[in-house]
């Protein structure tokens, strides 16, 4: 609720702002030093970038959309928001593609200087949106943004297309002003980014303050006030998910005490892995940015052949072409990580879109019987965390383990905590010791009581072996045909990974234990889900949540929680590939709430679909 607490300034607990312009005019930037400005001034946000795939679409056009949502509050954030309550357009193109998720009586603030017949004639209108009264159900601010930027530069040495390219910034000292955020952070920043080009580095601060100046000197500018969140005292700092799995897997690399070694090819939305691990060069951290990505995924093998925690990272079309080495890699039990940032298909399909359409490659896309561990985070800074259980369980089961996050999470931001890494377990990998090997012949698939062989590195004094792709004998890895062995080899590989079960967390509920819904989730919709449910709990429904992180295997409570509701709904972003899943394990009626957009689930879509199971 509203409350006026001092002239002019209104108190809201929580606000949507999206920003919107062509792919050129800095919406990226925009939206990460608000979101930055917003964590420093304590509050729980969510955050959601979505860009056009094509490198440099015709500018002013709606296929080049470049845009930035966040949501932000003094109270629990779990998504980046239904619907803007303001939206900034930089053009008539971006006003074109977003208005209508506008919340109705939601606020507008355009560009006016772009709204000429050349701007609207690109974006498809065939009349000025500001003056055909189309905009009659939000409250339009119509700013001369590029004309104020330019006023605001003109005693400085710089051609008008430099000038121009610091709208965005006028249009954050605005956004500034109006949700009452500091400008030192963003101050600082510019400093720092522009550090060796000291005319540009002025011009953005002098636009970022004429922006901010602008919105105390106009009537039509509102001002509110969002106070900073009740959150737990400590360290925080604002993450992505692919920041936070590069994170975790460092932090695994050093609780293993194994190199770390990343082979990948760049592929959108995962290539930020890439650049994020080389900048950790001070912690032996390799990384080989391969010519392909079956080789980036073989190259992986060497490395964890030779004694590497080895990852590869890829999105879907990159998984399917390292299919065939990843089953290398299970029939050598070889630890190796995949990252599979997944994205919209077919084919190449929609790169810069989310998607979670990657589940059943991930379980199934492999010639033979080649199982394996799947693992997924929830959250944006959960990616930390589930990337160094990946590691784990991939040096202490001594298989191959593929991390699903997604768009979404790669891409979105939130808050994060600093984790006491100190309290994080050792990783106990399966190294073989030689001592224990001079009065007997190291046998390279001999397994302990949970199926796991030891790893010998090339090197180690008489622990000489071959591994091969062929089937190999039981113990000792020697080439074998033999039809009952290879049924036997086949069945300690698919044990190995069931017994994982016996290390990994039971599955959590929150709200009821045993109640008419269970809403199950996965991945990236873990913040929708939440929210949706907990709506409904405060509506004095009987619902509950779970969300799995462990794919396969399953956690081992995973029926009996099941089964104490009297309805389960799967809402995914794919055509119901864990319901599946559900279905034919356990043989329950899941119901599959599916949404293939490339865009995360609205909590008013989980909500709706909440509402109509309890009314059957």
């Amino acid at each position: 609720m509203n409350q006026v607490i001092e002239e002019n300034k209104t108190e809201i607990d929580r606000v949507v702002i999206r920003f919107a312009g062509d792919s050129g005019d800095g919406m990226q930037v925009t939206g990460s030093q608000f979101t930055t400005t917003s964590g420093i001034a304590g509050n729980s946000l969510a955050t959601f970038p979505d860009y056009p795939a094509e490198i440099r679409a015709p500018q002013g056009t709606v296929a080049g959309v470049s845009g930035y949502q966040i949501q932000f509050g003094e109270i629990d954030v779990y998504t980046p928001g239904d619907e803007p309550d303001v939206l900034v357009a930089m053009n008539p193109a971006a006003l074109k593609a977003n208005f209508s998720a506008v919340k109705k009586g939601g606020t507008i603030i355009v560009n006016q200087d772009a709204f000429n017949e050349i701007g609207l004639n690109k974006a498809g209108y065939t009349s000025n949106p500001l003056t055909d009264d189309s905009l009659s159900s939000f409250r339009v601010m119509e700013v001369q943004v590029t004309k104020l930027t330019r006023l605001a530069l003109e005693e400085l040495d710089l051609d008008g297309r430099s000038k121009d390219r610091c709208k965005n910034f006028f249009c954050l000292g605005l956004m500034y002003w109006m949700y009452s955020r500091p400008l030192e952070a963003t101050q600082k920043w510019i400093q720092e980014k522009f550090g060796k080009k000291l005319m540009v580095a002025e011009a953005n601060l002098k636009a970022l303050q004429a922006g901010y100046n602008y919105g105390i000197t106009v009537d039509a500018a509102p001002s509110y006030i969002v106070k900073a969140a009740p959150i737990k005292p400590g360290l925080y700092r604002n993450v992505t998910g692919n920041e936070a799995a590069s994170l975790g897997f460092i932090v695994a690399s050093q609780k293993a005490d194994r190199q770390l070694f990343l082979g990948s090819y760049p592929i959108t939305p995962a290539s930020d892995i890439l650049h994020e691990l080389s900048k950790y060069k001070q912690f032996g951290i390799i990384t080989f940015q391969a010519e392909d990505e079956i080789a980036a995924a073989c190259s992986s093998i060497g490395a964890a052949y030779g004694g590497c925690l080895a990852i590869t990272s890829t999105s879907g079309p990159g998984l399917d072409l390292k299919a065939e080495a990843i089953g290398l890699a299970v029939k050598t039990e070889l630890p190796l990580v995949v990252v599979d940032v997944q994205r919209a298909g077919p084919s190449t399909g929609m790169p810069t879109k989310t998607e979670q359409s990657d589940l059943f490659l991930a379980m199934f896309g492999r010639h033979g019987e080649s199982p394996l561990c799947v693992l997924a985070p929830a959250t944006p800074s959960d990616c930390c965390y589930m990337a160094y259980e990946a590691a784990r369980i991939a040096l202490e089961f001594m298989t191959p383990v593929i991390l699903l996050t997604d768009a979404f999470l790669a891409n979105g931001s939130e808050p994060w905590l600093i984790p006491d890494i100190e309290a994080w377990p050792k990783i106990k990998t399966k190294l073989a010791n030689p001592a224990n090997y001079q009065d007997k012949v190291y046998l390279p698939y001999e397994r302990d009581s949970l199926g796991v062989r030891t790893w010998a590195i090339p090197g180690m004094a008489g622990l000489e072996h071959r591994l091969s792709g062929l089937e190999g004998q039981e113990n000792t890895g020697n080439i074998s045909s033999d039809p009952l062995n290879h049924e036997k080899m086949t069945e300690a590989r698919n044990l190995k990974i069931k017994n994982i079960q016996t290390l990994i967390p039971p599955l959590e509920v929150l709200g009821p234990a045993s109640g008419d819904l269970l809403v199950l989730g996965w991945g990236g919709t873990y913040g929708s889900v939440r929210a949706a449910v907990e709506e409904a709990q405060k509506e004095g429904k009987s619902v509950a949540q779970a969300h799995l992180k462990y794919l396969n295997p399953f956690p081992a409570n995973i029926e009996q929680v099941l089964r104490s509701y009297k309805k389960v709904l799967i809402p995914e972003i794919n055509n119901g590939q864990l319901s599946m899943l559900i279905r034919s394990e356990f043989l329950i009626d899941a119901q599959k709430l599916s949404k293939m957009q490339g865009q995360p689930f609205k909590v008013r879509e989980i909500k709706e679909a909440i509402d109509h199971i309890l009314q059957k």
